[in-house]
């Protein structure tokens, strides 16, 4: 799993993407656009996927996944252009439907017949952190290819990662589910939907859970921007790379953090969200270091609310209820890039990315008046 979780990340293109972009003469509304087609693709697909990852093979999905993405760069490095960036977006949105619920059934339901459910946020936060250890990589890495090789360079660096995490996929084991006893029907797909739709509807504990992961997910997209983020600071383009890495490293720390300290879920995303408005706003590259303790913030609070909705949903319907909740991240972030879209033409990346802080504080006073309240009913 921590193989799959690099390779899979491990994409040279990353770091510097939206240059790529940017140099191909796209606005930064279009990149904006951009973004929302890839967004449009993945929640198109998420629920469609969640259902074939509870009736098929999960281990399948999982190896398609990369190979999708990989055909995506290479039509960006090969051919770059707009209609060459939309479908790379789209192919890259259909990998990530197909992970998105399944890679998160498939290691719950692991843990689970092992009897260790409770260390699913710590293995799902120590995966999230190599994935980002991997973007770290390949961020220290991508300078000198683009350097050597340009754009070109990074786009094959990035196809050949993709491909070797399909093979790896291969290893990963396989988990269904429902009926994968012996002697067990096999789940129908109506079946699959009415148990999915059964948990979200009776349970307010699912709901809001759901609600939970679709926001702290969804305003994280906004990650996509760092790269214009540390580039406003006034560095120089080959140095963009090393210091979105220090974001991602910050981001990293926080998957590493994950299952820990729960209980201050709340209080600590404030901190994050003041963090994060403090350093975008600071236009320094030094402030790029409390927007990395931000990112770490985030990641951590994203693995302890994913947690709590596997805690809460079945198997029956585990990959689809997931996805579900990824259908909801990718509604906000189209939401976000299209905020980002129009308030660019009046405001700057500091100011935009200092405003997503907004978000956060919410969703943490939200926390604590639930938690207040909970409190109040025990004592009753």
């Amino acid at each position: 799993m921590y193989a799959y979780a690099f390779l899979e990340d491990f994409v040279l293109l990353y770091p510097v993407y939206a240059l790529l972009f940017a140099d191909a003469g796209l606005s930064p509304a279009a990149i904006s656009s951009l973004f929302v087609i890839w967004s449009l693709t993945t929640f198109t697909l998420e629920l469609p996927s969640g259902l074939w990852a509870d009736l098929f093979s999960r281990r399948l999905l999982l190896m398609a996944s990369p190979l999708l993405a990989g055909a995506g760069f290479g039509l960006w490095a090969f051919f770059p252009s707009y209609p060459a960036f939309a479908a790379g977006f789209v192919l890259w949105g259909a990998g990530s439907a197909l992970r998105s619920g399944t890679m998160q059934a498939l290691v719950y339901e692991g843990l689970e017949r092992a009897g260790a459910t409770g260390a699913y946020a710590r293995l799902i936060g120590r995966s999230e952190a190599v994935s980002l250890l991997a973007v770290v990589a390949a961020s220290a890495v991508a300078s000198p290819v683009l350097a050597a090789g340009g754009y070109r360079g990074l786009g094959a660096a990035s196809v050949a990662a993709c491909v070797v995490c399909g093979v790896a996929g291969w290893f990963l084991p396989e988990s269904k589910g429902p009926g994968e006893g012996e002697g067990e029907d096999e789940p129908s797909l109506k079946a699959v939907v009415r148990q999915g739709w059964a948990q979200v509807r009776r349970e307010p504990a699912v709901r809001w859970s759901l609600v939970l992961v679709m926001v702290l997910e969804g305003v994280t997209a906004l990650d996509e921007y760092v790269p214009l983020l540390v580039e406003s600071t006034g560095v120089a383009a080959a140095s963009v790379p090393l210091l979105v890495m220090v974001v991602t490293a910050g981001d990293a720390v926080g998957g590493w953090l994950a299952g820990r300290g729960v209980r201050w879920l709340a209080p600590v995303l404030v901190v994050g969200a003041v963090c994060l408005a403090a350093g975008s706003l600071s236009g320094r590259p030094g402030g790029l270091v409390l927007v990395a303790a931000a990112f770490g913030v985030f990641r951590w609070a994203m693995a302890a609310a994913d947690a709590r909705l596997q805690d809460r949903i079945g198997d029956g319907a585990r990959a689809t209820v997931t996805s579900v909740a990824g259908f909801g991240s990718e509604t906000v972030a189209v939401l976000v890039y299209a905020g980002y879209a129009l308030g660019s033409r009046w405001a700057g990346a500091g100011v935009l990315m200092g405003a997503a802080s907004v978000p956060y504080v919410a969703v943490a006073l939200v926390l604590a008046v639930c938690a207040r309240r909970g409190r109040v009913h025990r004592e009753m």
